[in-house]
């Protein structure tokens, strides 16, 4: 099996509504976003799948957020945690890829490259992952 994995970074505020505790008063992260890529198939190129490619939908996910107040994103259902942050990145990622035609989703068994795992850390050591595997 092969991975590869390329990063992005924004930085944004945000609050947590439903949270007893400083992170319920609106505040800022400089966020790094890692997308993992899996497979057993390599291409003509030896290679997984093309950096540049999975880098420019990575960034453009990110940028959809960056410098802004998360809790202004209907999608984040007022409540822009580290996860609900991971499960969009890697939900456009693919969308993204599909417009492309790079068909990288999920299913069991499936030996071409697939997006594995999306990482979104709010900090050094505090790190959320969406993956559905």
């Amino acid at each position: 099996m092969f991975e590869c994995r390329v990063q992005a970074d924004f930085s944004a505020a945000h609050f947590l509504k439903d949270y007893n505790g400083k992170c319920e008063n609106l505040h800022g992260h400089n966020y790094k976003v890692y997308a993992h890529v899996r497979g057993d198939i390599l291409n003509e190129g030896g290679m997984l799948l093309d950096f540049t490619k999975l880098k420019t939908a990575l960034r453009a996910s990110c940028k959809k957020m960056d410098h802004t107040n998360l809790n202004d994103m209907e999608i984040f259902n007022q409540n822009p945690s580290a996860e609900r942050i991971a499960m969009f990145v890697y939900n456009d990622v693919i969308s993204q890829l599909k417009e492309e035609k790079i068909d990288l989703s999920y299913y069991v068994g499936k030996k071409e490259a697939f997006l594995f795992a999306v990482d979104v850390f709010e900090t050094e050591t505090s790190r959320a992952r969406y993956s559905i595997y």
